[in-house]
Protein backbone atom coordinates (compact mmCIF):
# COMPACT_ATOMS: atom_id res chain seq x y z
CA UNK A 1 0.00 0.00 0.00
CA UNK A 2 1.25 3.41 -1.11
CA UNK A 3 1.71 6.24 1.63
CA UNK A 4 -1.54 7.99 2.69
CA UNK A 5 -1.74 11.52 0.25
CA UNK A 6 0.63 9.78 -2.12
CA UNK A 7 -1.42 10.13 -5.33
CA UNK A 8 -0.08 7.33 -7.58
CA UNK A 9 0.61 8.39 -11.87
CA UNK A 10 -1.15 7.29 -14.51
CA UNK A 11 -0.32 4.34 -16.04
CA UNK A 12 1.62 5.27 -19.14
CA UNK A 13 0.98 3.70 -22.47
CA UNK A 14 3.88 2.61 -24.03
CA UNK A 15 4.82 4.71 -27.28
CA UNK A 16 5.78 3.16 -30.54
CA UNK A 17 7.34 5.33 -32.91
CA UNK A 18 5.62 6.29 -36.04
CA UNK A 19 6.55 5.06 -38.83
CA UNK A 20 7.66 7.14 -41.76
CA UNK A 21 5.01 7.88 -44.85
CA UNK A 22 5.70 5.01 -47.02
CA UNK A 23 8.12 6.27 -50.41
CA UNK A 24 7.15 5.34 -53.69
CA UNK A 25 10.35 4.55 -55.66
CA UNK A 26 10.18 7.45 -58.38
CA UNK A 27 10.04 5.87 -61.81
CA UNK A 28 10.10 8.17 -64.84
CA UNK A 29 8.99 7.30 -68.21
CA UNK A 30 10.14 10.28 -70.83
CA UNK A 31 9.04 11.18 -73.94
CA UNK A 32 11.27 12.62 -76.75
CA UNK A 33 10.74 13.23 -80.51
CA UNK A 34 14.00 13.22 -80.97
CA UNK A 35 16.69 10.32 -79.73
CA UNK A 36 18.26 9.62 -83.09
CA UNK A 37 19.08 13.24 -84.49
CA UNK A 38 22.18 15.04 -84.21
CA UNK A 39 21.41 17.75 -81.73
CA UNK A 40 21.95 18.83 -77.66
CA UNK A 41 18.81 16.97 -77.01
CA UNK A 42 19.16 13.67 -78.38
CA UNK A 43 22.62 13.60 -76.31
CA UNK A 44 21.30 14.87 -73.43
CA UNK A 45 18.70 11.77 -73.11
CA UNK A 46 20.82 9.77 -74.44
CA UNK A 47 23.43 10.53 -71.20
CA UNK A 48 20.37 10.32 -68.90
CA UNK A 49 19.44 7.12 -70.01
CA UNK A 50 23.16 5.57 -69.77
CA UNK A 51 23.41 7.32 -66.09
CA UNK A 52 20.00 6.05 -65.19
CA UNK A 53 21.23 2.49 -65.66
CA UNK A 54 24.72 3.01 -63.91
CA UNK A 55 23.14 4.53 -60.66
CA UNK A 56 19.79 2.54 -60.37
CA UNK A 57 17.83 5.03 -61.43
CA UNK A 58 14.21 3.34 -62.50
CA UNK A 59 14.15 6.41 -65.57
CA UNK A 60 12.91 4.60 -69.43
CA UNK A 61 13.15 6.78 -72.73
CA UNK A 62 10.28 6.11 -75.20
CA UNK A 63 10.14 7.57 -78.63
CA UNK A 64 8.96 6.55 -81.86
CA UNK A 65 11.65 6.81 -85.30
CA UNK A 66 12.92 5.30 -88.01
CA UNK A 67 16.60 6.45 -87.19
CA UNK A 68 19.23 4.56 -85.38
CA UNK A 69 18.86 4.56 -81.87
CA UNK A 70 20.88 2.96 -79.11
CA UNK A 71 19.77 -0.16 -77.97
CA UNK A 72 19.35 -0.86 -74.27
CA UNK A 73 16.73 -1.74 -71.88
CA UNK A 74 15.54 1.44 -70.48
CA UNK A 75 15.07 2.80 -74.20
CA UNK A 76 12.14 1.86 -76.27
CA UNK A 77 11.73 2.76 -79.82
CA UNK A 78 7.65 2.03 -80.40
CA UNK A 79 7.97 1.77 -84.51
CA UNK A 80 6.08 5.04 -86.29
CA UNK A 81 2.98 4.47 -88.53
CA UNK A 82 4.30 7.35 -91.03
CA UNK A 83 7.01 9.10 -91.08
CA UNK A 84 8.67 11.64 -93.49
CA UNK A 85 11.61 14.51 -93.54
CA UNK A 86 10.67 17.72 -91.75
CA UNK A 87 10.05 20.96 -93.57
CA UNK A 88 13.26 23.19 -93.67
CA UNK A 89 15.18 20.63 -91.72
CA UNK A 90 15.39 17.42 -94.27
CA UNK A 91 18.04 15.72 -91.98
CA UNK A 92 15.10 15.41 -89.64
CA UNK A 93 12.33 13.33 -89.05
CA UNK A 94 8.25 14.14 -88.28
CA UNK A 95 6.64 11.00 -87.51
CA UNK A 96 3.23 10.08 -86.76
CA UNK A 97 3.32 7.27 -83.76
CA UNK A 98 0.67 4.68 -82.62
CA UNK A 99 -0.66 6.45 -79.57
CA UNK A 100 -2.33 3.03 -78.41
CA UNK A 101 0.93 1.01 -78.80
CA UNK A 102 2.94 3.92 -77.12
CA UNK A 103 -0.07 4.15 -74.03
CA UNK A 104 0.58 -0.01 -73.48
CA UNK A 105 4.41 0.67 -73.32
CA UNK A 106 4.09 3.20 -70.53
CA UNK A 107 1.25 2.39 -68.49
CA UNK A 108 3.19 -1.36 -67.61
CA UNK A 109 6.22 0.66 -66.46
CA UNK A 110 3.67 2.33 -63.82
CA UNK A 111 5.73 5.88 -63.50
CA UNK A 112 5.40 8.21 -60.60
CA UNK A 113 6.29 11.00 -63.44
CA UNK A 114 6.09 11.37 -67.07
CA UNK A 115 8.59 13.80 -68.53
CA UNK A 116 7.75 15.23 -71.54
CA UNK A 117 11.15 16.51 -73.88
CA UNK A 118 10.04 18.02 -76.98
CA UNK A 119 6.69 19.11 -77.60
CA UNK A 120 5.92 17.08 -80.80
CA UNK A 121 3.92 14.64 -82.18
CA UNK A 122 5.24 12.07 -79.41
CA UNK A 123 5.42 14.69 -76.88
CA UNK A 124 1.63 15.19 -77.20
CA UNK A 125 0.90 11.65 -77.40
CA UNK A 126 3.24 11.66 -73.94
CA UNK A 127 0.47 14.03 -72.47
CA UNK A 128 -2.15 12.38 -72.65
CA UNK A 129 -0.82 9.64 -71.33
CA UNK A 130 0.15 11.05 -68.35
CA UNK A 131 -3.68 12.43 -68.20
CA UNK A 132 -4.78 8.99 -68.74
CA UNK A 133 -2.96 7.28 -66.35
CA UNK A 134 -3.17 10.42 -63.55
CA UNK A 135 0.15 11.21 -63.04
CA UNK A 136 1.72 14.38 -62.75
CA UNK A 137 4.71 16.06 -65.56
CA UNK A 138 7.50 17.54 -65.93
CA UNK A 139 9.54 18.62 -69.16
CA UNK A 140 12.38 20.32 -70.59
CA UNK A 141 12.26 23.63 -72.50
CA UNK A 142 15.40 22.53 -74.73
CA UNK A 143 14.51 24.62 -78.06
CA UNK A 144 13.26 27.96 -78.71
CA UNK A 145 10.82 27.35 -81.11
CA UNK A 146 8.74 30.41 -81.65
CA UNK A 147 12.80 32.09 -82.26
CA UNK A 148 13.19 29.15 -84.91
CA UNK A 149 9.77 30.04 -86.70
CA UNK A 150 10.36 33.55 -87.07
CA UNK A 151 13.73 33.27 -88.35
CA UNK A 152 13.18 30.40 -90.96
CA UNK A 153 9.64 31.28 -91.67
CA UNK A 154 9.78 35.51 -91.54
CA UNK A 155 5.59 34.80 -90.58
CA UNK A 156 4.37 36.69 -87.95
CA UNK A 157 1.18 34.29 -87.81
CA UNK A 158 2.66 31.71 -87.29
CA UNK A 159 5.26 32.54 -85.03
CA UNK A 160 2.13 33.97 -82.56
CA UNK A 161 0.30 30.68 -82.85
CA UNK A 162 3.57 28.94 -81.93
CA UNK A 163 3.83 30.59 -79.17
CA UNK A 164 0.03 30.46 -78.12
CA UNK A 165 0.90 26.05 -78.55
CA UNK A 166 3.63 26.74 -76.53
CA UNK A 167 1.60 28.20 -73.34
CA UNK A 168 -1.01 26.01 -73.77
CA UNK A 169 1.36 22.79 -74.02
CA UNK A 170 3.44 23.54 -71.05
CA UNK A 171 1.01 24.72 -68.89
CA UNK A 172 -0.21 21.93 -66.70
CA UNK A 173 3.61 20.60 -66.13
CA UNK A 174 3.72 20.74 -62.70
CA UNK A 175 8.15 21.52 -63.31
CA UNK A 176 9.06 22.81 -66.25
CA UNK A 177 13.04 22.71 -66.75
CA UNK A 178 14.65 25.73 -68.50
CA UNK A 179 18.92 25.56 -69.87
CA UNK A 180 19.37 28.68 -68.77
CA UNK A 181 18.00 32.05 -66.51
CA UNK A 182 17.83 34.04 -69.42
CA UNK A 183 14.90 31.11 -70.79
CA UNK A 184 13.53 31.34 -67.71
CA UNK A 185 12.63 35.00 -67.72
CA UNK A 186 11.54 34.68 -71.79
CA UNK A 187 8.83 31.67 -70.42
CA UNK A 188 7.44 33.91 -68.20
CA UNK A 189 6.60 36.17 -71.09
CA UNK A 190 4.88 33.18 -72.92
CA UNK A 191 2.48 33.11 -69.64
CA UNK A 192 4.45 29.96 -67.93
CA UNK A 193 3.86 30.36 -63.97
CA UNK A 194 7.62 31.34 -62.98
CA UNK A 195 6.86 29.04 -59.61
CA UNK A 196 6.72 25.92 -61.52
CA UNK A 197 10.12 26.56 -63.26
CA UNK A 198 13.59 25.35 -62.77
CA UNK A 199 16.62 26.09 -64.16
CA UNK A 200 18.98 23.15 -64.69
CA UNK A 201 22.32 22.54 -63.72
CA UNK A 202 24.30 22.48 -67.24
CA UNK A 203 26.71 19.31 -67.87
CA UNK A 204 28.15 17.31 -70.57
CA UNK A 205 30.85 14.20 -70.21
CA UNK A 206 33.82 16.46 -69.28
CA UNK A 207 35.44 13.03 -69.78
CA UNK A 208 34.92 12.85 -73.73
CA UNK A 209 36.01 16.50 -74.59
CA UNK A 210 39.45 16.99 -73.09
CA UNK A 211 42.60 19.15 -74.96
CA UNK A 212 44.20 15.45 -74.89
CA UNK A 213 42.88 14.10 -77.78
CA UNK A 214 44.60 17.46 -79.78
CA UNK A 215 46.21 15.85 -83.06
CA UNK A 216 47.58 18.20 -85.32
CA UNK A 217 47.27 15.45 -88.62
CA UNK A 218 43.28 15.20 -88.41
CA UNK A 219 43.06 18.80 -90.07
CA UNK A 220 45.34 18.52 -93.14
CA UNK A 221 44.40 14.95 -93.40
CA UNK A 222 40.50 16.55 -93.72
CA UNK A 223 42.01 18.66 -96.86
CA UNK A 224 42.80 21.52 -94.42
CA UNK A 225 46.07 23.72 -94.07
CA UNK A 226 48.92 22.40 -92.21
CA UNK A 227 49.17 25.15 -90.31
CA UNK A 228 46.54 27.61 -89.81
CA UNK A 229 44.99 29.42 -86.89
CA UNK A 230 41.23 27.48 -86.91
CA UNK A 231 37.84 29.02 -85.88
CA UNK A 232 35.49 26.04 -85.38
CA UNK A 233 31.54 26.25 -85.85
CA UNK A 234 29.91 23.18 -84.65
CA UNK A 235 25.89 22.50 -85.11
CA UNK A 236 22.68 22.93 -87.32
CA UNK A 237 23.70 24.96 -90.76
CA UNK A 238 20.79 27.17 -90.39
CA UNK A 239 19.52 31.04 -90.10
CA UNK A 240 18.39 30.49 -86.73
CA UNK A 241 21.71 30.13 -85.70
CA UNK A 242 22.89 33.32 -86.82
CA UNK A 243 24.93 32.34 -89.25
CA UNK A 244 24.23 34.45 -91.78
CA UNK A 245 26.28 36.91 -89.65
CA UNK A 246 29.45 34.89 -89.38
CA UNK A 247 29.04 34.25 -93.07
CA UNK A 248 28.81 38.13 -93.71
CA UNK A 249 31.70 38.80 -91.03
CA UNK A 250 34.49 35.95 -92.06
CA UNK A 251 35.63 37.04 -95.03
CA UNK A 252 36.69 40.55 -93.72
CA UNK A 253 38.42 38.74 -90.61
CA UNK A 254 40.19 36.04 -93.11
CA UNK A 255 41.67 39.02 -94.94
CA UNK A 256 42.67 41.08 -92.42
CA UNK A 257 44.22 38.29 -90.98
CA UNK A 258 45.89 37.16 -94.43
CA UNK A 259 46.87 40.91 -94.42
CA UNK A 260 49.21 40.03 -91.36
CA UNK A 261 51.05 36.71 -92.78
CA UNK A 262 47.99 34.99 -90.91
CA UNK A 263 46.69 31.84 -92.28
CA UNK A 264 43.22 31.24 -91.32
CA UNK A 265 40.78 28.47 -91.56
CA UNK A 266 36.71 28.92 -91.02
CA UNK A 267 36.05 25.08 -90.02
CA UNK A 268 32.22 24.54 -90.28
CA UNK A 269 30.60 20.98 -88.51
CA UNK A 270 27.23 19.90 -88.94
CA UNK A 271 24.33 20.34 -91.74
CA UNK A 272 21.34 22.67 -92.65
CA UNK A 273 19.69 24.41 -95.20
CA UNK A 274 22.00 27.12 -95.10
CA UNK A 275 24.55 24.89 -96.43
CA UNK A 276 25.01 25.89 -99.75
CA UNK A 277 24.41 29.51 -99.65
CA UNK A 278 27.21 29.88 -97.16
CA UNK A 279 29.31 27.80 -99.24
CA UNK A 280 28.75 29.78 -102.22
CA UNK A 281 29.11 33.66 -100.15
CA UNK A 282 32.11 32.03 -98.68
CA UNK A 283 34.28 30.66 -101.44
CA UNK A 284 37.68 31.38 -101.50
CA UNK A 285 37.75 32.21 -98.13
CA UNK A 286 39.61 29.20 -96.15
CA UNK A 287 36.25 27.51 -95.38
CA UNK A 288 35.76 24.06 -95.14
CA UNK A 289 32.46 22.06 -94.59
CA UNK A 290 32.91 18.86 -93.09
CA UNK A 291 29.31 17.61 -92.37
CA UNK A 292 28.39 16.10 -89.39
CA UNK A 293 30.74 14.19 -87.35
CA UNK A 294 30.65 12.05 -83.90
CA UNK A 295 32.14 10.69 -81.20
CA UNK A 296 35.74 10.67 -81.01
CA UNK A 297 36.48 12.32 -83.87
CA UNK A 298 34.34 15.37 -82.78
CA UNK A 299 36.32 15.46 -79.52
CA UNK A 300 39.09 15.75 -81.53
CA UNK A 301 38.34 18.26 -84.24
CA UNK A 302 37.29 20.47 -81.15
CA UNK A 303 40.53 19.63 -79.59
CA UNK A 304 42.98 20.35 -82.56
CA UNK A 305 41.65 23.77 -83.25
CA UNK A 306 42.19 27.23 -81.72
CA UNK A 307 38.65 28.61 -80.92
CA UNK A 308 34.96 28.43 -80.97
CA UNK A 309 32.69 30.91 -82.74
CA UNK A 310 29.24 30.34 -82.15
CA UNK A 311 26.90 33.10 -83.33
CA UNK A 312 23.16 31.99 -82.13
CA UNK A 313 21.06 34.19 -80.41
CA UNK A 314 18.44 31.43 -80.37
CA UNK A 315 19.72 28.53 -78.46
CA UNK A 316 18.99 28.01 -74.62
CA UNK A 317 22.16 26.53 -73.67
CA UNK A 318 24.41 25.49 -76.28
CA UNK A 319 26.01 21.95 -75.22
CA UNK A 320 28.62 22.44 -78.49
CA UNK A 321 30.25 26.07 -76.42
CA UNK A 322 30.63 23.91 -73.47
CA UNK A 323 31.96 20.58 -75.18
CA UNK A 324 34.45 23.07 -77.03
CA UNK A 325 34.91 24.76 -73.99
CA UNK A 326 35.81 21.59 -72.31
CA UNK A 327 38.72 20.66 -74.97
CA UNK A 328 40.70 23.96 -74.07
CA UNK A 329 39.17 26.29 -76.60
CA UNK A 330 38.27 30.16 -76.44
CA UNK A 331 34.54 30.39 -77.34
CA UNK A 332 32.87 33.88 -78.66
CA UNK A 333 29.15 33.99 -78.11
CA UNK A 334 26.49 36.12 -78.49
CA UNK A 335 24.91 38.08 -75.26
CA UNK A 336 21.16 36.77 -76.16
CA UNK A 337 20.07 33.02 -75.28
CA UNK A 338 22.07 30.45 -72.86
CA UNK A 339 25.89 30.34 -74.27
CA UNK A 340 26.63 33.45 -72.82
CA UNK A 341 25.96 31.95 -68.76
CA UNK A 342 28.55 29.07 -69.59
CA UNK A 343 31.08 31.61 -70.65
CA UNK A 344 33.29 33.78 -68.51
CA UNK A 345 33.68 37.16 -70.36
CA UNK A 346 36.97 38.24 -71.21
CA UNK A 347 38.58 34.89 -69.31
CA UNK A 348 36.89 31.80 -71.17
CA UNK A 349 36.26 33.49 -74.33
CA UNK A 350 34.34 37.03 -75.27
CA UNK A 351 30.57 37.28 -75.48
CA UNK A 352 29.72 39.47 -77.76
CA UNK A 353 26.56 41.50 -79.60
CA UNK A 354 24.53 39.53 -81.35
CA UNK A 355 24.12 42.08 -84.10
CA UNK A 356 27.15 43.92 -84.58
CA UNK A 357 28.73 42.29 -86.95
CA UNK A 358 31.91 44.52 -86.73
CA UNK A 359 32.67 43.37 -82.87
CA UNK A 360 32.65 39.97 -84.15
CA UNK A 361 35.03 40.49 -86.90
CA UNK A 362 37.21 42.56 -84.34
CA UNK A 363 37.19 39.63 -81.83
CA UNK A 364 38.12 37.18 -84.77
CA UNK A 365 40.95 39.32 -85.49
CA UNK A 366 42.23 39.52 -82.09
CA UNK A 367 42.09 36.38 -81.16
CA UNK A 368 43.46 35.20 -84.30
CA UNK A 369 46.77 37.29 -83.73
CA UNK A 370 46.64 37.08 -80.35
CA UNK A 371 48.64 33.19 -79.55
CA UNK A 372 49.58 33.90 -75.73
CA UNK A 373 45.75 35.40 -75.09
CA UNK A 374 43.78 32.33 -76.85
CA UNK A 375 45.96 29.48 -75.24
CA UNK A 376 45.70 32.05 -71.86
CA UNK A 377 41.58 31.95 -72.78
CA UNK A 378 41.54 28.11 -73.60
CA UNK A 379 43.21 27.01 -70.40
CA UNK A 380 40.59 28.83 -68.27
CA UNK A 381 37.68 27.79 -70.64
CA UNK A 382 38.98 23.94 -69.50
CA UNK A 383 39.27 24.33 -65.70
CA UNK A 384 36.27 26.45 -66.05
CA UNK A 385 34.22 23.43 -67.31
CA UNK A 386 35.54 20.77 -64.84
CA UNK A 387 32.43 21.60 -62.62
CA UNK A 388 30.27 21.10 -65.21
CA UNK A 389 29.83 17.28 -65.66
CA UNK A 390 26.72 15.00 -66.59
CA UNK A 391 26.60 13.22 -63.44
CA UNK A 392 26.20 16.42 -61.70
CA UNK A 393 23.63 17.54 -64.07
CA UNK A 394 21.51 14.57 -63.87
CA UNK A 395 21.57 14.03 -59.89
CA UNK A 396 19.79 17.56 -60.58
CA UNK A 397 17.31 16.59 -62.72
CA UNK A 398 16.46 13.35 -60.71
CA UNK A 399 16.28 15.09 -57.65
CA UNK A 400 13.25 17.16 -59.62
CA UNK A 401 11.51 14.46 -60.54
CA UNK A 402 11.58 13.08 -56.75
CA UNK A 403 9.77 16.38 -55.90
CA UNK A 404 7.67 15.62 -58.25
CA UNK A 405 6.71 12.38 -57.77
CA UNK A 406 6.31 13.18 -54.02
CA UNK A 407 3.95 15.79 -54.71
CA UNK A 408 5.99 18.75 -53.62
Amino acid sequence: MPPTGFKSRPKQRKRTATPPPSRVATRVVLFTDTLGDVNGVSRFIRNSADLALTTNRDFTVITSTNFAIPKQRNIINVAPIFATKMPKYENLELALPPALAMYRAAAALKPTVVHISTPGSVGLIGRWIAWRLGVPMAGVYHTDFPAYIEKLFLNDSMTIGCSSFMKWFYKPFARIFTRSDDYAQRLTTLGINPNNLVTLKPGIRIDEFHPRYRDDTIYPRLGCAPHAVRFVYCGRVSVEKNLPLLADIWPAAHAALHARNITAELIIIGDGPFRAEMEAKLQGTNTHFLGFRYDRELATLYASADAFVFPSATDTLGQVVMESQASALPVLVSDQGGPKEVTRHNQTGLVLPARNPQAWTDAIISLGTDHPKRKAMGTAAHTFLQDFSIAKSFDHYWSVHEQVAAGR
